[in-house]
């Protein structure tokens, strides 16, 4: 289904999985007192033979793959109804890049300073159990990967998780800034949020996928400036053009940076969780840097940032993936700009294309500057603001990734 005819999908799940909810609201009470503090301990038999954990192997031959992931952002209180996190239930509405005929989910504690308890959860109203049970508790910094569920998938359309916590205490882990919506919902009605609760990946069982793409970003990663609901970022484009052959997971997160903590932890210290192991990888995507050069305090020396960057480069390596990374784009006219952080980000820039740094690289500086004033975003493609992009530009990212560059081949050797 075309992503831009899923706003009636999105109404037509969450109207049929809110009676489902209602309905299990009581029991769902009185299961956490007895199984949900019970499934962490309990493991079923599983008839798929399917390891559980989010990522097989880069030789693996299994047939599980990430269609969809999203980078825990930061632990937040929420503030519906005066911070009360009972009794409610979570739409998270993602938008999956291939499909498969069965799917397990991925959901995370990480910013959380106490036990999370779900007591119901569904993919796209069918219910979902962990270690054989409809409950879980989920310990504080903790994450949990599903059973598999027997249910379609299909590529490119949306898909509802729903899940349910009759208790809740402290942070809840998000990704915020989504360009999607989702919502939160308890017995005074439901609210539309662009934050996703708890989830962080849905995997697909496909027998014809030849593997993941794994893409780590920032913001213009993440798609700050694009439409919402649209699903109109690069990566979304780049799933478009690969038809179904590869997933393509986004763990773009706005304010990211290399080298230090900012909007989000580090990518050089996420790197492993958020893009090593997502399930089937084969080749990851870096769009990193620009953070770096830009936010306080600023990184002056570009060699420091191109030699992290080819530090993720290595760490792929070792897991047999290939590494394609992308040029930064000019920013002038934003409030951080000047002449010298302009100079770090074009010689960061030079690096790249001279190799050394990736297996191949995007140049997303030629696609996206005005050839006419090279330090500026092309009009057409500025959001606004002189640094994010808008729907047209990130189409312009997405289709000027070179696929041939993305098949998975072995990596390059490290001795540049």
């Amino acid at each position: 289904m075309p992503r831009r005819q899923q706003y009636a999908l999105h109404i037509a799940l969450v109207a049929g999985t809110a009676v489902l909810a209602a309905g299990v609201a009581f029991a769902g009470s009185l299961l956490f007192t007895g199984s949900a503090a019970r499934s962490q301990r309990i493991a079923a038999p599983d008839p798929w033979g399917f390891a559980r954990k989010p990522a097989a192997p880069a030789h693996s031959t299994g047939l599980w793959f990430g269609t969809w992931a999203a980078a825990p952002t930061a632990g937040v209180t929420d503030t519906y109804h005066g911070n009360d996190l009972r009794r409610r239930t979570i739409r998270n509405v993602v938008h999956t890049s291939i499909g498969g005929d069965a799917a397990r989910i991925t959901l995370s504690n990480l910013f959380g300073t106490y036990p999370l308890v779900i007591d119901h959860a569904t993919v796209n109203t069918r219910p979902v159990t962990f270690r054989g049970m409809g409950a879980v508790t989920i310990a504080a910094g903790g994450q949990i990967v599903s059973d598999p569920v027997l249910v379609p998938v299909a590529a490119d359309a949306d898909l509802v998780v729903t899940l349910r916590t009759p208790t809740a205490e402290g942070p809840v882990t998000v990704h915020e800034g989504t360009h999607q919506t989702s919502y939160v919902e308890d017995e005074r009605g439901t609210w539309r949020t662009t934050s996703w609760r708890y989830l962080t990946a849905v995997d697909v069982h496909n027998g014809a996928a030849a593997g993941t793409i794994a893409v780590i970003g920032d913001s213009l990663t993440s798609g700050s400036g694009s439409t919402l609901d649209a699903n109109s970022r690069w990566p979304d484009v780049l799933a478009d053009r690969l038809g179904g052959r590869y997933g393509v997971v986004n763990t773009g997160i706005a304010g990211n940076r290399i080298l230090r903590d900012g909007r989000g932890v580090r990518a050089s210290a996420r790197f492993d969780r958020d893009v090593l192991d997502v399930a089937g990888v084969k080749t990851v995507v870096i769009a990193l840097g620009i953070n770096d050069v830009q936010q306080f305090p600023q990184e002056t020396d570009p060699q420091r940032i191109a030699d992290a960057l080819h530090s993720l480069t290595r760490r792929a390596h070792a897991r047999g993936l290939r590494v394609v990374g992308a040029t930064l784009m000019p920013y002038e006219g934003y409030r951080t700009w000047t002449p010298a952080r302009n100079a770090v980000r074009e010689r960061v820039n030079e690096l790249i294309r001279a190799g050394g740094v990736f297996d191949s690289f995007i140049d997303f500086d030629e696609a996206a500057r005005d050839p006419f004033h090279p330090t500026r975003l092309l009009p057409a493609y500025d959001s606004g603001d002189h640094l994010h992009l808008n729907d047209a530009g990130y189409r312009r990212l997405g289709s000027r990734v070179d696929l041939a560059a993305l098949h998975h081949s072995g990596p390059v050797s490290d001795q540049f």
